[in-house]
């Protein structure tokens, strides 16, 4: 088969990479190969996607074919990095793809990794974060010394439909993540807790998560549209002796500022962590 774009390890954030690519036509469906760990997985790395995508296990003599791509996406859980084995035999060159061009979005997998393990490969290592499945994304990005600029073009054609993108050094990508890509639990964290609190308050469960989700976005958006730093937010919320300001007292008493700001350093620690782990 004819496959112009591989997709190794074909979870959620693959498929919100992918999607847009053939919905604006730059692949067709039938030049694309996604790859999963098991035969039972197939089904569920289906949904959502068009019919002529061809998706097969890991286990099929046809996954080898993802190798004749000279673009594959690597969306395997960072554990599994150890069991993909570079093939690139069939790969047959061109102007623009000298050699296959790898887009890898594990996290904490480093280049040099990358390319001990793809010798063969142009590497990158992209970050993208989960609200790119909604198209509100934010994308980190970090180049192999061998891309050139037509292939980075390539990859940002990916990933701008989806996020905004952020070319970095590659020494800040475990920041980058811990903040974008960890971040959206932490909100999620506190969303739920501040909801809580209202039931606990008194109001409605459904009300509670609505208004909940609602004074996120309106935040997000007034600090966003207005240029304001969030102190300055929080000084216009918080009155003298009002309720917000007992809140936040509460808050700092309760350690709230610090425990965020240890969760982020602790995720990129982590991150620095797994590198480790992989080249050792």
């Amino acid at each position: 088969m004819e496959v112009s774009i591989g997709i190794i390890g074909l979870g959620s954030m693959a498929k919100a990479i992918v999607l847009p690519l053939l919905e604006r036509g730059e692949y067709y469906p039938q030049d694309v190969l996604g790859i999963v760990g098991s035969r039972s997985s197939i089904a569920s790395a289906l949904n959502d996607l068009p019919k002529e995508v061809k998706v097969v296990s890991s286990e099929d003599t046809v996954s080898r074919e993802v190798w004749k791509a000279p673009l594959k996406i690597l969306a395997v859980k960072p554990q599994q990095f150890s069991k993909i084995k570079e093939s690139v035999s069939s790969f047959q060159s061109n102007e623009l793809f000298p050699k296959p061009l790898l887009i890898s979005v594990l996290a904490g997998i480093t280049l040099k990794s990358l390319k001990k393990a793809f010798p063969r490969h142009t590497c990158v290592r992209a970050v993208p974060n989960t609200p790119s499945l909604v198209g509100k994304g934010l994308t980190g990005l970090a180049w192999d010394d061998e891309i050139t600029f037509d292939q980075k073009k390539v990859v940002r054609k990916i990933f701008e439909p989806i996020s905004e993108i952020h070319e970095l050094e590659e020494k800040q990508l475990d920041s980058f993540l811990a903040l974008t890509s960890s971040g959206p639990a932490y909100i999620a964290l506190v969303v739920e807790a501040m909801a809580d609190g209202a039931v606990a308050a008194g109001l409605p469960r459904d009300l509670s998560n609505q208004l909940a989700h609602k004074t996120l976005s309106g935040t997000a958006s007034l600090l966003k549209e207005k240029s304001l730093h969030p102190a300055e937010l929080k000084d216009m919320v918080a009155s003298p002796a009002g309720t917000t300001i007992s809140a936040l007292r509460h808050l700092e008493l309760a350690g709230l500022r610090s425990a965020l700001i240890e969760a982020v350093v602790l995720a990129a620690q982590k991150s620095r962590q797994l590198a480790e782990e992989v080249s050792s």
